[in-house]
């Protein structure tokens, strides 16, 4: 009583590969038709699995169809499988599609940081920078001696009104009006409004 059921009725075999891709070697479009048929679906699945992407993967998928049609004389049965062949075929594609996107957006970040200008001119900055230190010196020159030293205690130096007056012997009071009034006419020599 050791009978065998089969539920879904004969086991159908798929197409014999091995000689549909002979027949598609010598041009026979037939063969092909049968034989994308037969593996364009495991194909699509791999390089999906590898893209990630529906779009890039149909297109990779007749790319890889369109060498297996070209290329059908180099199979080498010896070698392996028409199924492993044809799915080392669209790896191989699916990967060097990877890394060429992966190429094309490492050579744009990198023109794109060549590319990069600052957002001032650096040249531009100094000379600025340079002026401006010349006319701050030339119009301290034109304060009087206790403005011009209370001045640059206090905001060269960093010392408060209290340290500025011990360290000039005066008394708080006068570091503070000199110190105003020498203020004032930094501000009026440096052209800088009120």
């Amino acid at each position: 009583m050791n009978a065998v059921v089969h539920l879904s009725g004969p086991q159908r075999r798929g197409p014999d590969l091995k000689e549909l891709l002979a027949k598609v070697s010598f041009g026979d479009q037939d063969a092909f038709g049968r034989l994308y048929d037969a593996v364009a679906g495991p194909v699509l699945g791999l390089v999906r699995r590898v893209l990630r992407d529906p779009a890039q993967s149909e297109e990779v998928t007749q790319e890889v169809m369109l060498e297996i049609w070209r290329s059908a004389a180099r199979y080498q049965p010896e070698r392996g499988e028409v199924m492993a062949w044809v799915l080392t075929l669209a790896h191989r594609r699916a990967v060097d599609r990877v890394r060429s996107a992966q190429a094309a957006a490492d050579r744009d970040r990198r023109a794109a940081a060549q590319a990069h200008v600052p957002a001032y001119d650096e040249v531009a900055e100094q000379v600025e920078h340079r002026l401006e230190r010349e006319q701050v010196r030339r119009c301290l020159k034109m304060l009087t001696e206790l403005q011009r030293e209370s001045v640059t205690l206090a905001y060269y130096r960093g010392c408060s009104y209290r340290e500025t007056a011990e360290m000039l012997g005066v008394p708080l009071g006068t570091v503070k009006t000199r110190m105003r009034d020498g203020l004032i006419r930094l501000r009026d020599c440096l052209g800088v409004g009120s």
